[in-house]
């Protein structure tokens, strides 16, 4: 399920979506300790696997938000599972949080713009 980027404009500005703290600077890491509520890693990867958080599609990158395999493993993944399709969920969106926290949405660059969470 894609949010039109006008209603994701919107859920922004009214901090549906993520905390102020980590809409800020849209690109840039988020505020530390400012969790991403699950309604956006949901919507995240509804655009990047059509919410499958176990996917395996062969291009290189695994699990419900796309994860290329040294990202996870930069990002403290191993310790859930060898690479995002083997991990649960929950482990997916730690990890997630992670990415977002030293990348910015910018590591899901297209899908973060159609969800309304990236300019």
């Amino acid at each position: 399920m894609r949010i039109p980027r006008s209603y994701g404009r919107a859920l922004l500005a009214l901090g549906l979506l993520l905390p102020a703290a980590a809409v800020a600077a849209a690109g840039t890491p988020a505020a530390a300790g400012q969790a991403t509520p699950d309604l956006v890693w949901d919507r995240l990867a509804d655009c990047e696997s059509d919410g499958d958080w176990q996917a395996d599609t062969g291009n290189g990158y695994y699990g419900g938000l796309q994860i290329w395999p040294p990202t996870w493993r930069e990002a403290g993944g191993l310790r859930y599972a060898d690479r995002p399709d083997h991990a649960s969920r929950r482990q997916q969106i730690t990890v997630g949080e992670e990415i977002l926290r030293r990348q910015g949405w910018n590591a899901w660059g297209w899908c973060a713009r159609e969800i309304g969470v990236l300019e």
